[in-house]
Parts: C-alpha cells; sequence; structure tokens
C-alpha cells in the first residue's frame, strides 16, 4: 500500500475529495502505475502533461490544414478517418470479451451502463437510446450516464468532467451492482469523472470496461478488459469528436449489437424485436415475416394481428404452424431468443407425432 492508499483508505468505494492533490504530502511525486486506491488512480490520471497523450499531439499530415483549399481539408479529414476502422478491428479480441461479458450480464438480469463526459457521454446515450426501439430492450437494461446531466447532451458543462467524486456519486444513483457491466468511455483516458466512476463501479463488483484512443492510459490500466483502438493524432490537435469519436461510435455499435445477437433479439439478420411504432416500420415487419417464414403479405398480416403486433412471436407462429398463445409461451421460455422458441416448437411438434 503506498503512503497515499494508507492517507486516504484502500477500501474501492472510497473516493478522495477533487481538490485532493493540494493535499499531497511534500516530495510525493506521481510515478508509480498503483490502483490500489481512487487516490492511486487519480495521480495515475494525472501523470505528466497532455503532450503525452496521442489524442493531443499534432498531426503532421494535417500540418497547414488552414492554407489549404476545401477539396483538401476534406481529403486530409477523409484519409485520417479511413484509418479508425483498421484500429478497430485490431481490437475486435477485446471488444469480443466485452461482448461475452455483457450477454452473460444481461441473460442474469444485470445492466449494461455506459458512462462518459462530453462527445463521450453523448455517443453513450445515442447507443442506449437506440436499443429499446431496435431490439425491444426494456429501458432499464442498457443505460447511459453522462457527466453534467441531461444539460450536457445539448450545451457544454463547465468542468463537469473534472470531478472523481461525481463520477462515483451518479454510479451510485443508478445502484450499481456485481450483475452490472459499466462501460467508462474517454478518448484521452484520463476523465477524471469516468475514472473515479470505474474505481467505484470496481468496489461494487461490476465488470468495468474502458474504451479510449490511448492505450496506455490510466483508463485502459483500469478497466478490467481495456478497448484502446489507437487512432493516433487527430486531423485538427486535440479534437477528438473526430478519429476518436468515431472509434467510440464504431465500439459501441459493436458492443450492443454483438451483444443483442448473443441475446437472440436478432434471428438470421433481421431485426425482429424492432419497435412497430409507425406505418413505416409496421411495413417492415410485413416484410420481415415473408422473407424469413416464405409467407405471402395476407398470412404476414393475418399473424401480426393474431399475435397482437408482437414481431417474434408472428414468426414463431408461421415457421411452426404454433398458436398465438403457444409461440408467446415458447418465447418467454426461451427469454426472448427466437432460434431458441423455434427449436422448442419444433421439439414439441416432434413429440406430439409420435
Amino acid at each position: 500500500m503506498t503512503r497515499l492508499s494508507k492517507a486516504w483508505g484502500s477500501h474501492p468505494a472510497r473516493l478522495p475529495p477533487d481538490n485532493f492533490l493540494g493535499t499531497l504530502p511534500a516530495g510525493i511525486r506521481p510515478r508509480r502505475a498503483i490502483l490500489s486506491s481512487p487516490a492511486d488512480i487519480i495521480i495515475l490520471g494525472l501523470r505528466g502533461s497532455l503532450k503525452a497523450v496521442r489524442t493531443e499531439q499534432r498531426n503532421p499530415r494535417s500540418r497547414g490544414l488552414d492554407r489549404r483549399s476545401t477539396l483538401e481539408i476534406l481529403r486530409a479529414l477523409n484519409r485520417e478517418d479511413a484509418r479508425v476502422a483498421l484500429a478497430v478491428r485490431r481490437e475486435l479480441p477485446k471488444i469480443a470479451r466485452a461482448v461475452d461479458a455483457i450477454a452473460k450480464s444481461l441473460r442474469r438480469g444485470g445492466r449494461l451502463i455506459y458512462l462518459g463526459a462530453g462527445t463521450s457521454g453523448r455517443l453513450a446515450v445515442l447507443d442506449a437510446a437506440e436499443c429499446p426501439p431496435t431490439f425491444g430492450t426494456p429501458p432499464r437494461m442498457i443505460q447511459a450516464i453522462i457527466a453534467g446531466g441531461e444539460r450536457a447532451l445539448r450545451h457544454a458543462v463547465e468542468g463537469a468532467e473534472d470531478s472523481v467524486t461525481n463520477g462515483a456519486r451518479d454510479l451510485k444513483r443508478a445502484a450499481v451492482s456485481r450483475r452490472d457491466v459499466v462501460v467508462g468511455i474517454s478518448a484521452s483516458g484520463t476523465t477524471p469523472y469516468v475514472l473515479g466512476a470505474l474505481q467505484f463501479a470496481r468496489g461494487r463488483g461490476a465488470i468495468t470496461v474502458g474504451v479510449t484512443s490511448n492505450p496506455r492510459s490510466p483508463l485502459a490500466r483500469q478497466a478490467r478488459i481495456a478497448i484502446a483502438p489507437d487512432t493516433g493524432p487527430e486531423a485538427i490537435a486535440g479534437s477528438t469528436r473526430l478519429k476518436a469519436g468515431t472509434a467510440q461510435k464504431l465500439v459501441l455499435n459493436l458492443l450492443s449489437t454483438a451483444s443483442m445477437v448473443r441475446l437472440g433479439r436478432v434471428y438470421e439478420n433481421w431485426m425482429v424485436y424492432v419497435a412497430l411504432t409507425n406505418q413505416k416500420l409496421r411495413r417492415r415487419a410485413a416484410r420481415i415475416l415473408q422473407e424469413a417464414t416464405g409467407a405471402n403479405a395476407s398470412a404476414a398480416e393475418h399473424a401480426l394481428r393474431q399475435s397482437g403486433h408482437n414481431l417474434p412471436a408472428a414468426l414463431v407462429m408461421l415457421k411452426s404452424g404454433a398458436s398465438a398463445r403457444d409461440a408467446a409461451r415458447w418465447l418467454a421460455a426461451a427469454g426472448g431468443n427466437v432460434r431458441q422458441a423455434l427449436a422448442a416448437a419444433k421439439k414439441q411438434q416432434t413429440r406430439g407425432r409420435r
């Protein structure tokens, strides 16, 4: 245990005050990457200057950007964007670990909780908000917390990301537990709000995932699973809404989408749990039924009406010949997994023919 750990205590859910740098004992310098206490995390997060952070460095490929023509500016930005997908691809094994952990947690009644500040927080809110209409998930299953609260979605909330204790406070309000997976998102990997939140989550036994564009950052070291696509310096130095933000969007897409596929919220590659909230989506549902089952338009519409416009149940009905009641029962027993419900229906029918 370090001298700071002794001073502040080593309990994972206990946090130092935001101004604790001014209380450091004389002679102590942030040198050791020890994560045994929240104080150690902050020291690690503040080690060195932003000059050492990849996303803050100047990009030699975009120097003189302001002297270029419009088309040359766009080409420079586009060339940098082309690097993002490859950086994310290199992280796929780590993303797979996170997806498996998320799917396991959600099957057991846990939650996926995103947390970030600024652009990172807004991207987190976007991904969480799109899951219920896309995959039919209850709102509590996938949540997002942004530093500064709802106002930060539309406006910059000065200083919101600088509070270690607020990150922990917001997770405490969300009643995070060992059943949950907490994904902290920070382009630099040094955001105090995110670091404080993940340390609190660890103390509560939750699985922690870090998404950052700096592989050697405090966030990457702190998280149990570190996803760190190295997107390098931005075309405009420090503007992480560019490549780093794009990488975050891709990673969050992968985390939520693959987790939903693992949970059976997708059948083949059809969005069978799409919320049928308007005419366009109801037409899509009918088209999915026709493509997935070979039924004609009239049969698809009839199955949708019989199922109470429950697309997964209508699909099970058409593929198995089951009643709406039996289809709903098999889906419930399978935890909503359409393929497993179809397997159960086939097994039941095989027994009935014996």
